[in-house]
């Protein structure tokens, strides 16, 4: 176990490579077999994971350039490790699913180099590893959206990298003076973040360095107003770009805000906090209203994902065990609920090649079974009890109520606005007369359509049932972390503000 990590991040890149040996016609297979061989790694990483240990589990350190303090480290805690085993299974179901038919070996080499990325970024503990990797995961999604995307492909997919490039280049400087700062302290170069969890930082230049990172992470969530990539990047991606955007990619930078912002600058934390809240509610309930107004339905669903992740934003900034621990399970959620979603408009628009909800009705007639399995995660992503949704929300907006009950009272307004648009768009979609002509002979989901949205239906309602597999660990890494924050703080108020939040015990 002791080389898992590595195997992990590098495992889909050989894979990839030994793809382009492979015939166009096995591919698929291929490419299914590769990410069941990479969830299976996933799920022996958890077997063998040890929920009472509250620090980095198989730590993995490698010389790269030790002069300069850069070193190949990974780790996990209880926060990467069921992330980890989101990215592997939602990879794997979504080439289960993939339904597309152009170049489709280059697609399935593209999500393989882009799995590696994004395992990489969950499990690297250096600062520069953690850059690269966050940066190289740009080069595969661009591609699949310019590519494999609609026909404003190349606008979107421009308009994608641009925005996150720009914003990690701002997030690098401040990884940079982080480390000059180090090593004015010690005397030595190193970006290890778990050497930096000990230098203490003054206040002021925890502000500026929390806003360096904050510009990394707020574009990639995305945060109002840097959210207007997004709308456009799932709207011309395909499917499968769609899926891994909204269930992986989105959550790189909530992990970001956890695993750097609040231990790191833990005053600067508490300082913004409301800042942050602020912006959290505006994305809560602006985006909704936008995604009620759109009439496309992938439009629609990322807006609404914005809109959730502005709660997962609620959560991470309650700086408390509740709020923490319930956003981390909001992003394992809404990244299965998300992705199934996504999954579902392409099934529509792989019979219809339309996205538009004026162009169906009536689909419960001659697609029951795909009725009741889009009206489950619809369900689950309102928040409705012993869904998956329904847990990270809850536990989110708890940690947040308090901090400030009004606020969170305000927020708890996405259960009722997602309940409209969400709900809307179903009856327009699926009740009613079948008038429309080209509907009526639509056939309902069948083969690799079923495996993928029944694994997921099954998974959305197995964990909002029983959250307690992933709320233990959780709460012994989260709990270590609001620790690490007290002890961090360099002002009182900080101590005594995160000592109140923190007052009541752990989520059971």
């Amino acid at each position: 176990m002791e080389n898992i990590l590595s195997m992990l991040i590098f495992f889909p890149a050989v894979a990839a490579t030994v793809g382009f040996l492979i015939h166009k016609d096995s591919m698929r297979q291929y490419g299914v077999v590769v990410t069941v061989v990479e969830f299976v790694l996933a799920l022996l990483l958890w077997y063998h994971f040890d929920s009472s240990v509250a620090g980095m589990q198989f730590v993995q350190t490698l010389p790269l350039i030790p002069t300069m303090g850069i070193n190949f480290v990974a780790g996990v805690d209880g926060v990467s490790l069921f992330l980890i085993v989101m990215i592997t299974f939602m990879t794997m179901i979504s080439i289960i699913a993939l339904t597309e038919k152009r170049n489709v070996k280059n697609l399935i080499i593209t999500m393989l180099y882009l799995q590696m990325t994004m395992v990489g970024v969950f499990v690297a503990l250096d600062v520069i590893m953690f850059y690269i990797f966050w940066e190289l995961t740009l080069i595969p999604m661009f591609y699949i959206i310019g590519f494999w995307g609609a026909e404003r492909r190349f606008y979107a997919a421009i308009k994608f990298f641009l925005y996150t490039f720009t914003g990690s280049v701002i997030m690098l400087i401040g990884m940079l003076y982080f480390g000059y700062v180090y090593h004015q302290e010690t005397g030595v170069w190193s970006f290890n973040l778990l050497d930096w969890y000990t230098v203490p930082l003054t206040f002021d230049i925890q502000l500026w360095l929390f806003i360096a990172f904050f510009f990394g992470f707020a574009v990639k969530v995305p945060m109002i107003p840097f959210h207007t990539w997004l709308p456009i990047a799932h709207g011309q991606a395909p499917t499968i770009g769609s899926i891994i955007l909204a269930a992986v990619l989105l959550k790189m930078e909530t992990y970001g805000f956890i695993r750097f912002s609040l231990p790191l600058f833990p005053d600067a934390s508490v300082y913004f906090m409301w800042f942050m809240a602020g912006l959290g509610i505006i994305a809560i309930i602006y985006t909704a209203m936008l995604a009620y107004a759109q009439e496309d339905m992938k439009q629609m669903i990322a807006y609404s994902s914005v809109s959730h992740m502005g709660v997962i934003i609620l959560g991470v900034f309650a700086l408390n065990v509740e709020g923490i621990t319930g956003a981390v399970y909001l992003m394992i959620g809404h990244g299965i609920v998300s992705g199934a979603l996504f999954m579902s408009v392409g099934v529509l628009y792989d019979r219809r090649k339309t996205k538009m909800i004026k162009e169906f009705g009536g689909l419960a007639h001659n697609m029951p079974m795909f009725a009741l399995v889009y009206a489950i995660v619809l369900m689950a992503s309102i928040g409705l009890p012993l869904t998956i949704g329904f847990i990270g929300e809850f536990l989110s907006l708890l940690g947040f109520f308090k901090a400030s009950p009004i606020l969170a009272f305000i927020a708890s307004l996405t259960i009722v606005l997602s309940a409209i648009y969400m709900l809307a768009m179903y009856k327009r979609t699926f009740f009613g007369k079948l008038t429309n002509p080209k509907n009526k002979d639509l056939k309902d989901i069948f083969g690799r359509e079923a495996v993928a949205l029944f694994s997921l239906v099954a998974l959305i309602i197995a964990l909002g049932i029983y959250p307690k597999v992933i709320l233990d660990p959780l709460n012994t890494t989260v709990k270590h972390l609001t620790q690490v924050m007290q002890i961090k703080a360099v002002n009182q108020d900080t101590k005594d503000k995160l000592k109140a939040l923190n007052s009541i015990g752990e989520v059971k």
